[in-house]
């Protein structure tokens, strides 16, 4: 499989706190989410790697494990995007947050789109960054016993990049398994086709420490008429979770503790 590395960008910074003219909306969806992620983030003990490898314009697929049944690491990552590059990724997301109005605005608000293969390709389109968990439900709702190891991943992803000639950033979190513990996954089915939901041991976040790593980012050699090869879509997805997990099994052998 061929890769090619990627080209420099510029850097640029952007304000996180940006308080001229807020009304009341902007208080709640976008002020108060940030003052608690920077709460979280000093519980946390998050450490940051590779935000040099986050595009600073242009289309970009950010693609990181799941883990942690909560979604908090979809959170956390976003604003850390927020804050290297001052732009606001669009994060693919589970359609339960779409059921109703009540779920609907704030998930909007916080930059929440469905995780359609339709959604994914507009945003790509209109050249924003765009941030999908390639496991979906089956990587963050997964049992803590299976902590750290990929779930399949869906090729959908791919396909996106392909179609629209955007670079990939493979992205790996450290600590969510550990934080949120999960007992079991789910499955209703026999209700819903697809319908998987966890079982949580804790609400309230444990403080393991957190790391996240965006990897170096992928771009692909191929036109994209190669979204409609199954085989090379298969195995450029095979070689990204490969490189992924490899990834993975690099920082916990580095972990010297979880919560201390």
């Amino acid at each position: 499989m061929v890769f090619v590395k990627n080209p420099d960008d510029s850097k640029s910074n952007g304000s996180i706190f940006d308080l001229k003219g807020l009304d009341r909306e902007a208080l709640l969806y976008r002020v108060m989410p940030r003052f608690v992620m920077e709460i979280m983030l000093k519980y946390l003990r998050l450490h940051i790697e590779g935000t040099e490898n986050l595009p600073r314009e242009g289309r970009a697929l950010i693609c990181p494990n799941h883990s942690g049944y909560s979604g908090f690491d979809a959170l956390m990552i976003a604003h850390e995007i927020r804050k290297a590059t001052g732009r606001v990724p669009r994060v693919l997301t589970h359609h339960l947050w779409f059921i109703t109005k009540t779920t609907a605005i704030p998930a909007n608000k916080l930059g929440f789109i469905e995780a359609t293969t339709a959604n994914g390709l507009k945003f790509l389109k209109k050249n924003q960054m765009v941030m999908i968990f390639p496991e979906g439900e089956y990587g963050n709702f997964k049992p803590t016993s299976k902590a750290y190891r990929l779930q399949e991943f869906k090729r959908g992803f791919v396909r996106m990049a392909l179609e629209t000639k955007s670079p990939i950033v493979p992205t790996i979190v450290i600590g969510a398994e550990e934080t949120h513990i999960n007992l079991s996954r789910l499955k209703f089915s026999k209700y819903l086709r697809g319908l998987v939901l966890p079982l949580p041991l804790n609400v309230i976040p444990l403080p393991a420490k957190w790391k996240i790593k965006f990897l170096d980012p992928i771009y692909l050699p191929y036109k994209p008429e190669a979204a409609s090869d199954t085989e090379l879509v298969h195995d450029i997805c095979f070689d990204i979770q490969e490189r992924m997990q490899k990834a993975i099994n690099q920082e916990l052998a580095k972990r010297d503790s979880i919560f201390l």
